[in-house]
């Protein structure tokens, strides 16, 4: 059952939202033919930019101080939505949620809840693998979703429709 409420809320929000997608890989960073290769990151790129401006795209080896850096230099260039791809994982080089978490000023519980259930229903318990969450920093909003392309279908799938919708109210 559709709200009244929303509806009118989605038609009020902006159309206008600038995208910033992160690829977490060291392998892909230290590969010339990375951006290639990057599946996750190309459909992220695609689809977005059907919707709404995609302005910014790296992908960089699974490091704190260069995701934390990655980040402000996008915010600093007026990107309203990151999402990253990949180190949401529990091996000792996915340090995608160790880092952005401590930044959150506001949680977007819902993100990680649903993206999980829906996994759930396509995976079974090894849907507990992914910590995908999401929040905002500096009216800025990060999604962290898994590395492989399939898990940023679900991800994506989720907020796609919505990002103009909480652009609005994230940045008041």
């Amino acid at each position: 059952m559709k709200s009244e409420t929303m509806e009118l809320h989605k038609k009020k929000a902006p159309i206008k939202v600038s995208c910033g997608v992160i690829t977490l890989s060291d392998r892909f960073s230290n590969d010339k033919e990375g951006e290639e290769k990057d599946l996750s990151g190309k459909y992220l790129k695609e689809e977005l930019a059907k919707k709404y401006d995609v302005d910014a795209y790296a992908i960089i080896p699974d490091e704190i101080d260069t995701l934390r850096h990655t980040i402000e230099e996008m915010i600093d260039n007026g990107i309203e939505v990151i999402i990253t791809t990949g180190g949401t994982g529990l091996e000792s080089r996915d340090i995608t949620i160790e880092t952005i978490e401590p930044l959150f000023e506001k949680e977007i519980k819902g993100f990680g809840e649903i993206f999980r259930a829906i996994s759930y229903d396509e995976l079974g318990a090894g849907s507990l693998l992914s910590r995908a969450t999401a929040g905002i920093y500096r009216k800025t909003m990060i999604f962290a979703m898994p590395g492989s392309p399939n898990a940023v279908k679900t991800g994506l799938g989720i907020i796609i429709d919505e990002l103009g919708h909480l652009k609005k109210h994230a940045t008041k």
